[in-house]
């Protein structure tokens, strides 16, 4: 039988998953609101809504459609702020049990890395998430996540503050070489990449006349990115030696297989919660399962072992 834990390197304590499922931003909450649904402590790791210093109110509604095989959303970035964050919500969290990952948002370098030196000093978050999909309103709203530069710099500055902890930077399919942008950040000091984010696209309605989105375009999720997901993780897991956790349209156990794969470590599940809240915990269940069944023993026999 596997034995489910997953270690990723990285930082001055590498961060040590019960097993590879994890949530991703934006899609569970701050996790306390999935309780009635499952055992927190049963999963991988707990990555929160995205944090910012100054709590947001995000974006005007309509602000989530439903599209064939996925969702878009422009919610903004929604939260109370990280100061709210660790003085109340944090302590609910089974940070003891089950790693708890904070995903930061910021508009420039210097803002990042105060918020991760805020985040970075409570015992109960064990990692930081740093979203590189935001603009840099310093530099003409340049998105991080689409110059390699810029995303360096932000990296850079989240390693300076994030003391012990290690830091994960979330990468954009928004780009021409994903993989560029992979060594871009691993040099900048990254200890993990997550990818991929959404992709962005828009709906509209031919009755109203009207964008499906209050914002127009938003962030394109669900199984509908798969392929796109798969494609970006082998990329980036041939072009860097650090860690990378896929995310993308999982809604099974065989799709986490496939994106280890593919040569992940670890895998993040999103929308697949708003379709049953009960997903990802029922998932950690059906992927040991389907380890039993195939005769998988250890995730390093099995991760990226695809034949090309």
């Amino acid at each position: 039988m596997i034995d489910m834990h997953v270690t990723l390197p990285g930082g001055l304590h590498p961060l040590t998953l019960n097993n590879p499922v994890m949530t991703a931003s934006g899609t569970f909450g701050y996790g306390v609101e999935f309780t009635p649904y499952g055992d927190l402590t049963k999963l991988g790791g707990i990555v929160v809504k995205g944090l910012s210093l100054a709590p947001r109110r995000g974006n005007p509604m309509p602000r989530v459609a439903e599209t064939p095989c996925g969702m878009l959303n422009a919610v903004g970035l929604q939260n109370d702020g990280a100061e709210y964050f660790v003085r109340t919500t944090l302590p609910k969290l089974p940070w003891r049990e089950v790693p708890i990952v904070a995903n930061l948002y910021a508009c420039d370098p210097g803002e990042f890395g105060e918020l991760a030196a805020v985040l970075a000093a409570e015992e109960g978050v064990a990692a930081l998430e740093v979203n590189i999909s935001c603009p840099n309103v310093k530099e003409g709203g340049v998105i991080f996540g689409q110059d390699p530069r810029q995303a360096a710099k932000v990296t850079e500055a989240v390693k300076m503050r994030a003391g012990s902890k290690p830091v994960i930077v979330k990468l954009s399919p928004n780009v021409t070489d994903i993989a560029h942008m992979a060594r871009a950040v691993e040099d900048a000091g990254a200890d993990v990449l997550s990818c991929i984010n959404t992709l962005t696209g828009m709906g509209v309605d031919i009755n109203t006349r009207k964008p499906l989105l209050a914002n127009v375009v938003g962030g394109l999720s669900g199984p509908a990115i798969k392929p796109v997901a798969l494609r970006c993780v082998w990329q980036v897991a041939k072009a860097v030696s650090i860690p990378v956790i896929g995310i993308g349209g999982i809604t099974s156990a065989e799709d986490v297989l496939e994106f280890l794969l593919v040569g992940a470590h670890a895998v993040q599940v999103g929308t697949a919660n708003f379709i049953r809240p009960d997903f990802v915990f029922r998932l950690v269940d059906d992927l040991a399962a389907l380890c039993e069944r195939m005769g998988i023993e250890q995730w390093d026999d099995f991760r990226g072992t695809l034949k090309v």
